[in-house]
């Protein structure tokens, strides 16, 4: 990728790309000293901008909308009061997103040296995985401990700042404007700084929509006297136990060395036994398998268990390092007099399994069980107690471990205890499986901590019984849910419906059956930052088509809510145009009548899937647009019918 004479983007393929609806700079509140005062203890969101003649740090309060500006401009000349720069970072709590890793090093670098090519070069390390303490020796600067949080972490998974906004539907999605190696020239300033707001106003989104994520992690902080406000649920974990093993021990727990050429096996618990031959075989075939890391410790997917096909009753099951699913597709299944269907979840389940087992690592040894164990009857103090805040925040810690026993930067690196939990939960649900189909009660479906039974009508005491009997012999305890049908295109992808206690509908959806921007729980809000938006009116027309047999047309066309019609997809590096003008590396658009243009990659010109007809919608309208394709969204959702089994599909159909 380049850049012509004007700044904007070039191609290898000479198409030469302008900025997507480029727009006036929006107006902004300079926050006087005395207002500045007056907020002392508040919270400002920060974030920078970096070239090689142009610093800029703005920081914007959450009370009053409010923003300060700290600019270092080699053209001009112009720099800032440093002193002013580290009295709000002392005196208010700030919080961005990858600020620890970049913009808080930057910050601080500036405060000593107002050079911007010194900075934009700590930059370009800092974005080379250069860590921050490294960047401070090499460039002589001291990176000071202010109020400070950093969302990265604790946004699910990994994403960037700018896919999590068009995730939570933020009115505007900007891809920085022009190339961070190139200097500015006078008239690309302001959009830079227009860019810099943006992003502090995604960045409160974000905030906005991790408050809960937020108070747990300040009890946390309050309850052990360590900073858990920036660390994702498995740091917490980790922060946590190692505190516990500090005060039980007298010292930190060290990470254990990786042992090239490590090879280890399955152990099978005392309690895991199959009742069939097949079973039995299957058991001991994965227990014979050498388990190994890769040179950087992680774990190798090992064939012998990955490609093993277990065939019990009239279902296919396939087994790996993450969880077990059953193999079938395309099912439609109704409650009816001749069977119910019943969901058992695992409560707990690895944790459980942990527990159980008595797992440590073994570089810790049982102290690690003690202080686990401690945790887990705290929580369930608090549970019981109704004490919902530390309930909660234990709940982070006993969940959150299993995820560090996989990673070799951590103390809890423990990869044999990892196999022993994932590959051992697999195989005690086979147990319950075998145990069930052996009873007369055949499995619809699996994954990875529960499974779904067609119960015969008049048979669920004995359903039961076979189910206790599993859950005496394992020390499990099982979880159930009622449903009424479940239409699935495969194991994980499928919407089961259920009713409440007042025998009201509710739907419960996976991947794109599942609309996380419908729901207000905590669980919603949580999946609303894991998955993109994929014209999410479709799903609600097919919900109100099952609970309240809403012809689809009628629920797609009385909605005025356009977000429930974008598309968010995030594309590969440099990103994605339309007829010449760059739309970034995550892109959101609808469908639009008489469009006929299609959205492509920069680097492959190829067309972006399911961007024909598409318009782009990288900043929301006021109003609701007048163009929407009404008819491409009706196929849509007939097409998403078809595949989960609710219309029986014909031999041949064609929706685009």
């Amino acid at each position: 990728m380049k850049i012509n004479s004007d700044g904007f983007i070039s191609t290898s393929k000479r198409v030469e790309l302008k900025p997507y609806q480029p727009r006036q700079p929006k107006p902004y509140h300079l926050l006087s000293d005395t207002e500045l005062q007056n907020g002392i203890g508040g919270v400002m969101i920060v974030d920078s901008e970096v070239y090689y003649n142009y610093f800029l740090i703005v920081f914007k309060c959450i009370r009053t909308k409010g923003i300060v500006r700290f600019v270092i401009d080699q053209d001009t000349g112009e720099c800032f009061n440093e002193r002013k720069l580290s009295w709000i970072l002392y005196n208010y709590t700030t919080v961005g997103f990858n600020t620890i890793k970049f913009d808080n090093p930057l910050i601080w670098l500036s405060y000593k040296n107002q050079d911007t090519e010194i900075i934009k070069k700590c930059a370009n390390d800092l974005a080379s995985n250069m860590f921050p303490a490294e960047a401070a020796k090499q460039y002589d600067f001291q990176i000071f401990k202010t109020p400070h949080v950093d969302l990265i972490e604790v946004c699910p998974l990994k994403g960037s700042l700018k896919l999590y906004g068009a995730r939570l539907h933020a009115p505007r999605i900007q891809d920085l404007p022009f190339n961070h190696l190139h200097r500015l020239e006078e008239w690309q300033k302001p959009i830079v700084d227009d860019y810099c707001l943006n992003d502090l106003d995604t960045t409160e989104l974000l905030m906005e929509n991790l408050t809960e994520q937020l108070s747990l992690r300040h009890s946390l902080t309050q309850e052990y006297n360590i900073d858990c406000m920036s660390k994702s649920d498995a740091q917490v974990a980790e922060q946590v136990i190692g505190n516990e093993l500090k005060r039980l021990t007298g010292k930190w727990p060290s990470k254990p060395k990786i042992v090239d050429e490590y090879f280890f096996k399955f152990k099978i618990p005392d309690n895991m036994k199959f009742q069939t031959p097949y079973m039995q075989e299957v058991l001991n075939k994965v227990a014979s398998v050498n388990l190994s890391l890769t040179p950087e410790g992680r774990l190798e997917r090992p064939k012998e268990i990955t490609d093993l096909k277990i065939h019990i009753g009239n279902c296919i099951y396939r087994m790996g390092i993450g969880g077990l699913h059953s193999s079938e597709e395309c099912m439609s299944l109704k409650s009816s007099d001749e069977f119910e269907l019943i969901d058992r979840d695992v409560a707990s389940f690895y944790p459980r399994i942990l527990l159980n087992l008595g797992l440590h690592p073994t570089h810790i040894g049982p102290e690690f069980n003690t202080v686990y164990n401690s945790i887990v009857e705290r929580r369930l103090a608090a549970k019981k107690a109704k004490n919902l805040a530390i309930s909660e925040c234990l709940k982070i810690t006993i969940n959150g471990t299993f995820g560090k026993t996989g990673s070799p930067y951590s103390f809890l690196y423990a990869p044999e205890m990892t196999i022993q939990i994932t590959v051992g939960g697999q195989l005690y649900l086979l147990m319950l499986i075998e145990a069930l189909e052996l009873a007369g009660f055949p499995i619809a479906s699996a994954n990875t901590d529960g499974i779904i039974i067609k119960c015969p009508i008049g048979q669920k005491d004995r359903m039961e019984e076979v189910i206790k009997m599993w859950e005496k012999q394992t020390g499990f305890e099982t979880e159930e849910t009622k449903y009424d049908a479940i239409y699935s295109r495969d194991v994980n992808a499928y919407l089961a419906i259920k009713r409440d206690k007042e025998g009201k509908i509710e739907f419960k959806g996976k991947n794109i059956y599942y609309d996380p921007w419908n729901g207000k729980t905590a669980k919603d809000k949580y999946w609303r930052f894991q998955k993109n938006p994929n014209a999410q009116i479709c799903v609600e027309a097919i919900e109100q088509l099952i609970a309240k047999d809403i012809p689809i047309e009628q629920t797609i066309k009385n909605s005025k809510d356009i977000t429930r019609f974008v598309i968010v997809k995030n594309v590969k590096s440099p990103g994605a145009h339309q007829d010449g003008y760059y739309l970034g590396k995550v892109i959101r658009w609808y469908w639009a009548k008489n469009e006929l243009k299609t959205i492509n990659y920069i680097e492959s010109g190829n067309k972006v899937p399911d961007s024909e007809g598409g318009k782009p919608v990288m900043d929301l309208p006021e109003t609701f647009p007048n163009d929407i394709d009404y008819d491409k969204y009706v196929k849509r959702t007939n097409e998403l019918l078809y595949e989960m089994a609710y219309y029986d599909k014909p031999k041949q159909i064609s929706f685009f």
